[in-house]
């Protein structure tokens, strides 16, 4: 299995698991790992729809948003509400993805984007 398929594994199953928990929202908003000064952001993120969660491997935290087009064919960035990814030719199923992967550009051309 090549390292970028293992990463997109990893992020994939690591993002179900997190969708798949439920929490209380106060008890989420008191959580001390994330720092006071963020609040803004992550009230404006979860407002938006978003989920307000820590960067894979990082000490730092993003909106991340589930794209309505998920895993729908895709030939080009146009078809796609996020990313289209090369490999699967399938639309990427959140946005952002961090790490490296092979996209398809709005004119169908592959290349790599790499997102830390």
């Amino acid at each position: 299995m090549s390292v970028l398929r293992q990463c997109m594994t990893v992020l994939v199953v690591s993002v179900l698991l997190v969708a798949c928990q439920e929490g209380d929202t106060e008890e989420t908003a008191a959580d001390p790992a994330i720092p006071d000064i963020l609040a803004p952001q992550r009230a404006a993120c979860e407002n938006d729809g978003g989920r307000w969660l820590k960067v894979p491997n990082r000490d730092s935290f993003a909106c991340f948003r589930w794209t309505r087009d998920a895993n729908k064919a895709c030939s080009s960035a146009r078809d796609c509400q996020g990313l289209c990814l090369a490999r699967s030719r399938t639309c990427a199923p959140q946005t952002p993805l961090f790490g490296c992967h092979e996209i398809l550009s709005a004119a169908g051309l592959r290349q790599t984007l790499c997102t830390e």
